[in-house]
């Protein structure tokens, strides 16, 4: 039996929420047994909690031995509130496991690739499952868990270390202490609910950091929900992303099959075996 902690190191989810989660893993997937934290439903201001909850629980989670592995419930924001000050406090139990989730969750996924702690992989969450049709998107995850890769990315071949990200959530972690070495990486990037300009803008920050750490190059995932504006930008997201890899030097590889909905692809970082 595989156990699985669910924690909140961002925004909150609700019982009901996490009730139809469980009763979907213990329909179809009955080895795997999924435990929320109880601080997944707490509620302060924006957050699950205030910062130094949030901590707890995700250090509880990690260096507890009975679990595999920790899923993140859902992003939103925070997780970089609590990410440096969790680090020096995981002990050699969180070393073994496996770390799940995406959106603002990249931000702790990115600060454990960066410190060698356990395996991180880009996957749906449980906030998921409140999406149409969101059950197809918490099945991929939990089918991962239990050895199906055929949900992962399907450009992993094995022989180049790949890692994904929200664009947002990589742009801020470049140029800070949490920020990975994707040096010889594939780095796929997804985005949802920003104005045209600001994914431009975006992709000039993160181009230009993925170049200087030399990176293997770029693919862009789905950027969906985009803002109506005041005027038209005049490009779309593909032409930006060509644009500011050209202009940084950096490899355009194509699109990835990942995003902010129910079609969104699982990324081990590193070194993916081939399915």
């Amino acid at each position: 039996m595989m156990r699985v902690a669910i924690c909140a190191p961002s925004t909150p989810f609700t019982r009901e929420d996490a009730a139809r989660v469980v009763q979907l893993a213990a329909t179809e997937f009955p080895d795997i047994a999924l435990d929320f934290h109880d601080q997944c439903f707490a509620v302060h201001g924006h957050f699950a909690g205030p910062d130094e909850a949030r901590l707890a629980a995700f250090l509880e989670c990690a260096n507890d031995p009975a679990f595999d592995a920790v899923w993140f419930v859902r992003g939103g924001y925070g997780a970089n509130r609590i990410a440096a000050d969790a680090l020096p406090r995981l002990g050699e139990a969180a070393r073994g496991k496996t770390y799940l989730g995406y959106s603002d969750g990249g931000t702790l996924l990115g600060a454990l690739y960066l410190a060698g702690i356990g395996r991180q992989v880009h996957a749906p969450m449980p906030t998921d499952i409140r999406r149409t049709s969101g059950e197809a998107a918490v099945r991929r995850t939990l089918g991962w868990l239990g050895g199906d890769r055929t949900g992962e990315e399907p450009s992993l071949d094995g022989r180049i270390p790949a890692a994904a990200f929200n664009l947002m959530t990589l742009a801020m972690l470049s140029g800070t202490p949490l920020m990975p070495d994707l040096a010889g990486h594939v780095v796929m990037v997804e985005e949802v609910a920003e104005y045209h300009y600001a994914v431009d803008r975006l992709l000039f920050h993160v181009a230009h950091a993925l170049a200087a750490q030399g990176a293997a190059g770029l693919r862009l995932g789905r950027v969906s929900d985009i803002p109506v504006n005041d005027r038209p930008f005049g490009a779309e997201p593909e032409d930006m992303a060509r644009h500011w890899c050209a202009k940084a030097g950096l490899s355009w590889l194509g699109r990835a099959d990942i995003g902010h909905d129910i079609d969104n692809r699982i990324v081990p970082f590193g070194l993916a075996p081939c399915a």
